[in-house]
């Protein structure tokens, strides 16, 4: 089936948690579940992502094992890395360093000289920390959507949904907390937990 080591699933019936852990060991709970209570609704989240994950339980256990959708390792980092065509002969660019031509007004080339390092070195710098700003925003607002999908799927007539939303996209988690307290307990702890992530994210600020 090859699953990334990292997929987490997490399985819901009705209010109740009735599995969580590797893909593996989900299904076999689920299919133990749905077997004792074949008309009980059962959904299947990707507990990283809050992404739906379709199953087929009909048949033996092996079969349902078998038949498990294959996760894809979640890209990393570092994992992805563009690697600059190499020049030969002498004053090739050293460190994967690739010459290319920026364009600046005036004004921007005399802050550029006056910096440490020179323009090269800062315009380095400057773009390392965009790209660090950008990473952050992305994972912030993946973990928020992976709140609000769970929400959506589980508790969209939940009292107190409309403000918790608000709360959640407004980066209130101490306020989202609150507005989810009184909600089933296993619906409430995930979306704590989902809830943690943001919170890691933006530095604990909330």
């Amino acid at each position: 089936m090859n699953h990334s080591p990292l997929a987490q699933w997490i399985a819901f019936s009705g209010n109740d948690c009735i599995a969580s852990g590797v893909p593996e060991n989900v299904a076999t709970d689920v299919k133990r579940f749905v077997d004792s209570h074949p008309v009980e609704p059962v959904l299947v989240f990707d507990a990283k992502t809050s992404a739906i994950i379709e199953v087929d339980f009909r048949g033996p256990l092996a079969d349902v094992l078998v038949r498990l959708p294959v996760g894809k390792e979640p890209p990393t980092e570092t994992g992805s890395i563009m690697k600059a065509p190499a020049r030969q002969g002498a004053g090739r660019p050293k460190l994967g360093v690739v010459p290319r031509e920026v364009t600046l007004l005036p004004r921007h080339w005399e802050w550029l000289a006056t910096q440490a390092g020179g323009a090269s070195v800062t315009l380095r710098k400057l773009v390392e920390h965009a790209m660090r700003a950008a990473r952050e925003s992305d994972r912030m607002r993946q973990a928020q959507e992976a709140a609000y999908n769970f929400m959506v799927a589980m508790a969209g007539n939940n009292q107190g949904f409309e403000e918790a939303s608000r709360a959640l996209f407004a980066g209130n988690i101490d306020h989202f907390r609150q507005c989810i307290g009184n909600w089933p307990a296993d619906i409430r702890d995930h979306l704590f937990s989902l809830a943690s992530a943001i919170d890691t994210v933006s530095g604990g600020a909330s």
